[in-house]
């Protein structure tokens, strides 16, 4: 478990209060993942990295009909996420870890989590990530389009960006287009990638 896995194992009762709590089903980030949930085909097999308990972000793909695998390194909040959606698959393990369920995906999702991740893992997720996208797969991630380094709010570990140009650069050489940036409400840079054929 990497420090940030086992910072957030640290705090996982004061996240669940936060932000997982049961039920949630708006906030920050929920209106954009909803849309771009409207740019995958009906059922799509989908992996989410970072799931928390699953509240609130799994949740908007549940309700879109997507077909979801999830992963999430903080055994507290795996326990959750099983609770909350014992249908669901979901592992324990971190992303740098992860098999992924051995299989492949036509979409990801990484909210929240890209930056918390060792600066060695944010250069070669991209990569591991093309290996299980299919052709024309979606990746949608959030991390500050600055680089920078800070302290997380909830965990006191350190946090990374390595920038928009960089993460830019990163899904290039990995096989994928970014083919749109924004921001939401809380502020969250989203880079949406497709996957090149």
């Amino acid at each position: 478990m990497n420090g940030i896995a086992k910072g957030y194992e640290r705090i996982a009762a004061e996240f669940l209060a936060r932000r997982g709590k049961a039920g949630s089903t708006g906030g920050v980030g929920t209106s954009h993942v909803r849309a771009w949930t409207q740019t995958l085909s009906p059922r799509a097999e989908v992996l989410d990295l970072g799931c928390g308990s699953g509240f609130p972000i799994t949740k908007v793909l549940i309700d879109a009909g997507l077909r979801v695998s999830a992963v999430d390194a903080s055994p507290t909040l795996v326990a959750a996420f099983r609770h909350n959606f014992p249908d669901i698959p979901v592992a324990c393990e971190t992303v740098e870890e992860s098999t992924f369920f051995g299989r492949t995906f036509e979409a990801t999702l990484a909210w929240g989590l890209w930056f918390l991740l060792p600066v060695a893992v944010q250069q070669e997720l991209p990569r591991r990530l093309a290996t299980i996208l299919r052709p024309s797969g979606r990746l949608l991630m959030t991390a500050p389009a600055q680089p920078l380094t800070w302290l997380d709010g909830m965990t006191g570990e350190q946090s990374h960006s390595l920038g928009a140009e960089t993460y830019r650069q990163l899904l290039k050489e990995a096989g994928f287009l970014v083919v749109r940036e924004y921001e939401d409400e809380g502020e969250n840079h989203y880079y949406d990638a497709v996957k090149e054929s």
